[in-house]
């Protein structure tokens, strides 16, 4: 906490204020006032002089203590408004795929005996497509107590662009294996310090979003380019693009699919956001002047954690 403080006590951090305050009287009256390398607070000219600074430097040392607090509770405010976002999205992506699994185990054991092998076959081809988005949702959750959480820290380390890309595309494809990727990465050897694995979450889930909300895509692409000291990845389709209405709140976990089949992008987008925000990244996202949605977010090339 930035002001700590008990029943009767003056605040810990007002404490400093006045120590630091009246040690600036102090060093100023005996350094830079006459007579130099002695105390002298008889004389009218010093006495004002230390009566000035005293109070310049309680006003500057308590507004400064005022705005630190103020930004924390920002800080805390909008972490709480994240948490309940999160909470909302959960309770919406978690109903979907649990109803349909309860459903489907409900009518094989019911309807075992009328229900030929291909219904049967159906039934559990539908409840493995939701317990895989249980996972995914799951995997997202994970992704934000690691970031959120008040004793675990992003540790970035050096990864290797190319070997980045490739694994993100494989687990993709183990859930898409029919949707082309276009991906152009720079020629030359890249290491960029990240946490690889919440990374790959955040692409992952970004490549996810066009898959389920790009509709009439016919082009998938997955971009990176090193602009200074700061690694740029795009993601980038050209189906229908993102209503204007929703552009204000993709981030916040109020964006909801659609379609009630197809859940998990409410956490996700929040997920992504958290996470470039904890590597000291930046996300934006918006529509192509083509056509098709784009998101891109940066990574700092130069910054490790050695905590």
């Amino acid at each position: 906490k930035i002001i700590l403080q008990t029943k009767n006590a003056i605040p810990l951090d007002f404490r400093f204020i006045y120590i630091g305050a009246f040690a600036s009287v102090l060093i100023y009256n005996y350094v830079f006032s006459f007579p130099y390398f002695a105390f002298d607070f008889l004389t009218t000219a010093n006495l004002v002089s230390a009566f000035l600074m005293l109070i310049v430097a309680i006003i500057t040392g308590t507004l400064t203590t005022k705005l630190k607090l103020q930004d924390q509770l920002r800080i805390e405010t909008e972490r709480e408004k994240m948490r309940g976002n999160l909470l909302r999205a959960i309770s919406h992506d978690l109903r979907t795929p649990l109803t349909t699994i309860y459903g489907s185990c409900s009518a094989l054991i019911e309807n075992q005996e009328t229900l030929n092998p291909q219904q049967q076959r159906k039934l559990l081809q539908d409840m493995q497509e939701d317990s895989e988005n249980l996972i995914r949702i799951v995997e997202n959750l994970l992704s934000v107590t690691r970031v959120n959480g008040e004793t675990v820290t992003v540790r970035k380390t050096p990864t290797v662009l190319e070997e980045l890309v490739d694994s993100v595309l494989q687990k993709f494809h183990k859930r898409h294996p029919n949707q082309k990727v276009t991906v152009a990465i720079p020629d030359d050897f890249v290491s960029i310090p990240m946490d690889a694995l919440l990374i790959e979450q955040v692409l992952i889930n970004l490549l996810e979003n066009a898959v389920y909300h790009a509709y009439g895509m016919t082009e998938l692409r997955l971009e990176v380019q090193i602009q200074g000291h700061t690694a740029i990845f795009e993601i980038s389709d050209n189906g229908t693009g993102i209503p204007a209405d929703r552009l204000g709140n993709l981030f916040s976990g109020q964006y909801f699919p659609s379609d009630s089949n197809r859940s998990g992008m409410g956490i996700g987008l929040s997920v992504c956001s958290a996470i470039i925000k904890a590597h000291n990244g930046f996300f934006a996202a918006g529509n192509a002047s083509s056509g098709g949605a784009v998101f891109r977010f940066g990574l700092p090339m130069e910054e490790l954690d050695h905590g």
